[in-house]
């Protein structure tokens, strides 16, 4: 291959490497992108199952708070290159957005395949390059100076600066396989220990799990104890699955789970009517007995609780479900109480990289220049995305990282 240099090579051409490649193209630079599947956006693709959360239109402030590792490093990137700079990108290549329940941002067509046909065309209209099944399996350096890529273990590709958006180890399948953390290994960075995060939890009691898959719950309020001692507490969505728990508030608290997966005594506690204290909530369950007074019990929580949940709460009650309601007692109410405001699972293990929304983990961020996402270590070589140890909950958070990161680069560059 001619050994002539080209300006800018992108490694990955999901979200954080689409937009990186734009950025520097914007900015007159000559950038190819080599991406080794047969198309861009992959993962993309399937994020927000399928209609793609963008980004989330809160204050920069939540920003950050949504933030869980690292979030002091983000400050320039953040501050950069806002969410709402990147809502107004999108309305200004075509792309029309709404806004939905927690400030989630969408593309108003539901559908992921338009946000990369936007960014597809921006990449087109920019003249940049892109390569398809070009996989980069090495990077060369004299001494600590970039030199080029390696493609297929064939070729070598040579270029000024290398922008490495390779994202973590999530969904194997889109080609997210770590091969940025080989890249950045090679050169000398330390890379944090890697988990799967924002993702589902298996539950100890699979009877009961069995009975509510399916079960989709809505305004409700986990906590997660560990050793008595709260770690995480939110209100959200819950989802029953045949192996346990998923949904968004599920894969939220599974990023704060993973420094206690090893005690194994994580417990779940769901407050199944979060609105209403325990009082208010007595008083509302002795209102439904009055009314279905001569009822049986099995036959008198239709107003309180949804079909599929009423068999599970009458056997973990303790209460005869023979027995009229007039006839429960104080004591008994009381239990159901505590049930509903209660409701206790054990967290047995987090599901593996196949359902992981992201990695949590990656390269050491005191090792990058916050400012340009420049390595520290190696000259003309930048990270973004996933790939760098940097982390969030779910809502858009964890793409606007991708977005902010791969704006600083692409500005540097």
């Amino acid at each position: 291959m001619s050994n002539t240099k080209i300006e800018v090579i992108v490694v990955g051409g999901g979200a954080a490497g689409m937009f990186s490649a734009i950025i520097a193209a914007r900015n007159g630079k000559k950038v190819v992108l080599l991406e080794k599947n047969d198309k861009l956006g992959k993962k993309l693709y399937i994020t927000g199952k399928g209609r793609c959360n963008i980004t989330n239109a809160c204050d920069i402030e939540d920003l950050f708070q949504n933030v869980v590792t690292n979030r002091k490093f983000l400050y320039g990137a953040f501050y950069g290159f806002t969410n709402f700079d990147f809502m107004q990108f999108l309305e200004d290549i075509g792309l029309k957005t709404k806004i939905e329940r927690g400030n989630r941002v969408f593309p108003e067509s539901d559908k992921s395949s338009d946000v990369i046909g936007a960014l597809l065309k921006e990449l087109k209209r920019l003249q940049v390059e892109i390569r398809y099944q070009n996989e980069v399996t090495d990077i060369l350096y004299q001494g600590t100076v970039f030199q080029g890529v390696q493609i297929n273990h064939a070729d070598i590709l040579y270029g000024e600066k290398l922008i490495v958006a390779t994202g973590g180890l999530s969904y194997p399948s889109t080609g997210s396989t770590g091969d940025g953390y080989r890249f950045a290994k090679a050169a000398g960075h330390s890379i944090t220990k890697l988990y799967p995060s924002l993702v589902p939890m298996n539950i100890e009691e699979a009877r009961l799990v069995k009975e509510l898959q399916g079960l989709a719950l809505k305004n409700i309020k986990i906590s997660i104890n560990s050793k008595g001692k709260e770690i995480y507490s939110d209100f959200g969505e819950l989802l029953f699955t045949h192996f346990g728990v998923s949904g968004p508030v599920i894969l939220s608290a599974s990023s704060y789970c993973i420094p206690y997966m090893e005690n194994k005594d994580l417990i779940l506690s769901i407050d199944l009517k979060p609105a209403l204290t325990r009082e208010q909530l007595d008083a509302r369950i002795l209102r439904d007995f009055e009314e279905f007074s001569n009822k049986q019990y099995k036959n008198a929580l239709d107003q309180l609780l949804p079909r599929k949940l009423i068999q599970v709460i009458i056997a973990l009650s303790k209460i005869d479900p023979e027995k009229k309601v007039n006839f429960i007692t104080k004591e008994e109410r009381s239990r159901l109480v505590q049930l509903l405001k209660g409701l206790e699972l054990h967290i047995s293990r987090l599901r593996d990289y196949n359902e992981a929304v992201i990695t949590k983990g990656g390269i050491q961020v005191k090792e990058i220049n916050p400012t340009t996402m420049e390595s520290k270590l190696v000259s003309n070589v930048f990270f973004v995305g996933e790939v760098l140890d940097l982390d969030a909950l779910t809502g858009g958070f964890n793409l606007q990282i991708a977005w902010s990161t791969a704006y600083s680069a692409g500005n540097a560059v």
